[in-house]
C-alpha cells in the first residue's frame, strides 16, 4: 500500500512538473514600447489610428494624435519636413509615413531597441532587419525625388525651427545620394534598419507596413529573434521558439520538487531502480 501511494504523489508531481513546464516565460523583449518622444508607455488598443498607421490599432504604442501628425508635411512630431528639397511625390512620401508608423506604432521592435543618451528619447531601434522588398519598392518610388544629404537623424540646419540643408550641401536625386536600396535602408536613419536578404513572409524579417486582414506578421519575427537573442549556446541554437519556452522552464521545477520526492518517499526510488544509500 505504501509504494502504491507514493507512486500515486509521484505521479501528481510528475504532471504538477509538465504543466509548469508548458507556462511559457514571458519575454521582456516581446510587445513593448520605446522609452521615446512620443511612445505611449506600453501597446493597447487605439481604435482611431490614422490611414497608413491604422494596421496597429489593435495594438499599438502610438496614440490617435501621434498617428495623425505622422501624415502631415510639416508634422509637429519632430518638426520635420519632408519637403526640404522641394515637394516630394506622393509615391515616395507614402514609405516615410509607413516607416513612422511602423516606429512610432510598432509594439514588435522589443528585440532591437538600444540605449541612447539624448534630449528627446532614452532608446531607439538600430538594426531592424527590414524585408528585402520593402527596402527595394522605397528606394524605387523615391529614386527621382531630391534630397541633400545621406543622414537624416542629424548634421541639419535648424534656424528657422525646421529642418534645412546645411550650407554647401546641393539637393540631389535619391539615386545618386543612395546608389542601392541598402544604402537607403541602414544610412537614412543611422542604421535603425538592416537591409533584409529576406522576403515578406519568411518569419525573419520585419515588414514596414501590412494589411491587418492578414495579422501582423512581425510579431512572429520578435518572437523568433527575441529568441535568438536570449537562446542557449549553439547545441541548442535550432531549437524553435516554443519547445525552447517548455525546456527552459524545466530546470526551474525539476531541481526543486524531484529531490523533495524522493526524500518523502524512498520506495518510489527503490521501485524505480535507483539504488538508495544504506539499502539492501
Amino acid at each position: 500500500p505504501g509504494l502504491a501511494v507514493g507512486m500515486a504523489v509521484a505521479l501528481a508531481l510528475l504532471v504538477l512538473l509538465a504543466a509548469d513546464a508548458a507556462v511559457p516565460v514571458r519575454n521582456p523583449l516581446l510587445n513593448i514600447c520605446m522609452d521615446a518622444k512620443h511612445h505611449k508607455h506600453k501597446p493597447g488598443p487605439e481604435g482611431k489610428l490614422h490611414d497608413q498607421c491604422s494596421p496597429w490599432k489593435d495594438n499599438a504604442c502610438c496614440t490617435a494624435n501621434t498617428s495623425s501628425e505622422a501624415h502631415k508635411d510639416q508634422s509637429n512630431l519632430y518638426n520635420f519636413n519632408w519637403n526640404h528639397c522641394g515637394v516630394m511625390p506622393p509615391k515616395c512620401k507614402r514609405h516615410f509615413i509607413q516607416d513612422t508608423c511602423l516606429y512610432e506604432c510598432s509594439p514588435n521592435l522589443g528585440p532591437w531597441i538600444d540605449q541612447v543618451d539624448s534630449s528627446w528619447r532614452r532608446e531607439r531601434i538600430l538594426h531592424v532587419p527590414l524585408c528585402k522588398e520593402d527596402c527595394d519598392e522605397w528606394w524605387k518610388d523615391c529614386k527621382d525625388a531630391l534630397t541633400c544629404k545621406e543622414n537624416w537623424h542629424k548634421g541639419w540646419n535648424w534656424a528657422t525651427g525646421t529642418n534645412r540643408c546645411p550650407w554647401g550641401f546641393m539637393c540631389r536625386p535619391f539615386r545618386e545620394v543612395f546608389p542601392r536600396p541598402k544604402d537607403l535602408c541602414e544610412k537614412i536613419w543611422s542604421n535603425s534598419y538592416r537591409y533584409s536578404p529576406r522576403p515578406r513572409g519568411s518569419g525573419r524579417c520585419i515588414q514596414m507596413w501590412f494589411d491587418p486582414a492578414q495579422g501582423n506578421p512581425n510579431v512572429a519575427v520578435a518572437r523568433y529573434y527575441a529568441w535568438k537573442k536570449r537562446s542557449w549556446p549553439a547545441q541548442v541554437e535550432n531549437v524553435p521558439p516554443e519547445r525552447d519556452r517548455a525546456v527552459r522552464a524545466l530546470p526551474c521545477s525539476v531541481p526543486a520538487l524531484l529531490p523533495l520526492a524522493l526524500v518523502l518517499f524512498p520506495e518510489v526510488a527503490g521501485g524505480c531502480g535507483i539504488p538508495r544509500r544504506g539499502g539492501p
